[in-house]
């Protein structure tokens, strides 16, 4: 220590009361080497990369929820097709067919009816997994404006 109060070190330090050196952050130029600026620049991309990466996760792990529902609601239209085929069919049949309605066409009618409720529950259920839902649009969106920005930082 030089025992000189307000004096710049060679290192860019000043001395405190305890002895400790506190960094000069209040220049106006950084004396700072290349070295250190371009490790300083790798831990501020290996940062950002990580960032993304955690945050890829976090939407992959949303997109996963969206997916396992849309699984769901497919598995309950099929096991909903089996049950009321088997329960209603015969039901809605024996009620046309005595209304008047051939039995024939009464079961048509029938099964035509408990094809359209199965085809719009499956629809629903095929796009809860569309791709384009489960895509991680956010981290994509980030890693395009991150690249944008290095390409600007670098011009």
């Amino acid at each position: 220590m030089d025992g000189r109060r307000g004096f710049d070190r060679l290192d860019g330090s000043r001395p405190i009361d305890g002895g400790q050196p506190v960094t000069d952050t209040s220049s106006s130029t950084d004396h700072r080497s290349t070295a250190d600026l371009i490790s300083s620049a790798f831990q501020h991309v290996n940062g950002l990369v990580r960032g993304e990466i955690s945050l890829a996760k976090a939407e992959i792990q949303e997109s996963m929820k969206y997916m396992l529902a849309g699984i769901g609601m497919m598995a309950a239209a099929a096991v909903m097709v089996i049950v009321s085929l088997n329960v209603f069919a015969a039901a809605i049949v024996a009620g046309l067919t005595e209304a008047g309605l051939h039995p024939g066409w009464a079961a048509f009618l029938t099964g035509v009816f408990f094809l359209v409720a199965a085809g719009i529950l499956a629809m629903i259920g095929k796009k809860a997994l569309d791709p384009e839902n489960l895509m991680p649009t956010r981290t994509a969106r980030n890693v395009r404006r991150d690249a944008e920005t290095v390409k600007e930082a670098t011009r």
